[in-house]
């Protein structure tokens, strides 16, 4: 049996995981960049402090590569501490750049001991295209290359300390840097963000530079560029379905509302494609689902993190319609086109989750940032009402997922105690987080969540 201990580092565990997967340091609708930094800043002290077994096994959940980040400094900087398989596995899940500014924080910060060379070392040495990322990212793979001690063989390490003291290249793309200096032409065998600083250097029109650069694009590039490069008359084909959702979803709400209207059937069943492909094998399995969707005016974010809590719920109302064997999905400001969702009015989460429950649902989902307001504490009261008077069985599952964290409570929002609350940033997650959320309520303890880290780590 848990002792009260056990349950108290059960829920800060829980807390630091909903931080560590909603924020990313940076200002939401309701705190700045400097309350988040500091809020984000305390927890991982505390909780490295506390529980540093907890801490390294928290980077087997689904947190942002933000967090992953501060979390592999924090064990690099203490010898001996976290699981250097459990490290480099996150390491290799990380976007490059995010890594690559991880060394570089690393090197600023004089943490060069042989654990951490070797991260580095192996990393490197793992990359598919090292000498791509030479050319991509070449002073961060020389601050890396130095701070590892490494010596690069050959043209790479000539490549990255004397690039011009060789007039050939026998690397293909270290080849075409060397001669997009002074050969237009060549530009177009290089990494879209390097050929666009050659192609400026030459003078080249950015329609001509985005037709002839678009067979190189990244998909995600494809995306990013697709809406500007559609007004230079440029095809940049864009595959929206193999998009991960949020990311899609993020995209469809940039456009204008004629323009979703006009390209209704390519964005809707791209949206679905993707929701389809996340669900895998779950599809279908989930019984009746009704959702309570948050697209009230604090759903635009901020400016560096714009309409973002808008398009988590957007696309978790996909993901839960190919999850669901029936589905429901009610947003609060009444409006029936998801397609056409814009952040507007106020949070009458509480009425909205009366028309949810009714008729009776398997599960309920609630994906809002928490600030009930209309009137304020009323989703609240339903909840509570609802679970010990009308379904103390449970019969009705409930979790609120909320993509935004509140600083001041060192947590995401939640709207009851008597309902499951975690954070989500890619609706991909949705399933482990539900999965997750469990422990929350507080019929399962400590024991059983260090097993499910640990379970998470082994795979």
């Amino acid at each position: 049996m848990d002792t009260y201990a056990d349950l108290i580092e059960c829920e800060d565990v829980l807390l630091f995981a909903n931080a560590a997967i909603t924020s990313t340091g940076q200002r939401e609708f309701h705190s700045a960049a400097g309350e988040q930094r500091l809020s984000l800043d305390f927890l991982h002290r505390y909780i490295h402090g506390n529980y540093p077994d907890l801490y390294a096994a928290t980077l087997a959940l689904d947190i942002n590569d933000h967090n992953a980040a501060l979390i592999i400094g924090n064990l690099l900087r203490q010898p001996g501490t976290g699981d250097g398989r459990l490290i480099a596995r996150r390491l290799a899940r990380m976007s490059p750049p995010r890594v690559y500014r991880l060394f570089h924080v690393l090197r600023r910060d004089g943490v060069n001991n042989r654990r951490t060379r070797a991260l580095i070392r192996d990393w490197l040495a793992g990359r598919p295209d090292l000498a791509f990322d030479a050319v991509k990212y070449r002073s961060a793979v020389k601050s890396a290359v130095r701070h590892a001690h490494l010596r690069p063989a050959g043209e790479l390490g000539d490549f990255l300390f004397a690039p011009f003291s060789r007039t050939r290249y026998e690397t293909p793309v270290l080849e075409a840097w060397r001669r997009a200096h002074y050969d237009k032409t060549a530009l177009y065998d290089l990494p879209y963000t390097v050929a666009e600083g050659f192609a400026a250097h030459h003078g080249i029109s950015r329609t001509i530079f985005l037709e002839g650069i678009a067979p190189r694009l990244t998909r995600l590039e494809r995306l990013r560029l697709a809406e500007s490069a559609g007004e230079q008359r440029v095809d940049t084909e864009a595959d929206l379905a193999a998009m991960p959702l949020v990311r899609l979803a993020s995209y469809v709400l940039s456009l204008a509302g004629g323009v979703r209207t006009r390209r209704r059937t390519e964005l809707v069943g791209a949206l679905r494609a993707s929701a389809a492909r996340a669900a895998g094998a779950r599809a279908g399995t989930w019984g009746s689902v009704a959702a309570v969707l948050d697209d009230s005016f604090s759903s635009f974010g901020s400016p560096v993190k714009r309409r973002r809590p808008l398009a988590v719920a957007l696309a978790c109302h996909y993901l839960l319609e190919a999850l669901a064997g029936g589905y429901r999905g009610l947003w609060l400001s009444g409006r029936s086109d998801p397609l056409q969702a814009r952040p507007s009015g106020p949070t009458p989460l509480g009425q909205r989750i009366i028309d949810a429950l009714d008729p009776r649902p398997d599960m309920l989902v609630i994906v809002s940032d928490g600030w009930d307001n209309a009137p304020p504490g009323l989703a609240g009261e339903v909840l509570r009402v609802w679970r010990r008077k009308l379904d103390p069985g449970g019969e009705v599952g409930i979790v609120h997922v909320n993509p935004v964290y509140d600083a001041d409570a060192f947590d995401v929002r939640r709207l009851s105690p008597m309902v499951p609350t975690a954070g989500i940033r890619d609706a991909e997650d949705l399933p482990a987080l539900v999965e997750l959320a469990r422990f929350a309520e507080g019929r399962t303890g400590l024991g059983e969540l260090r097993a499910y880290l640990e379970d998470r780590a082994a795979r």
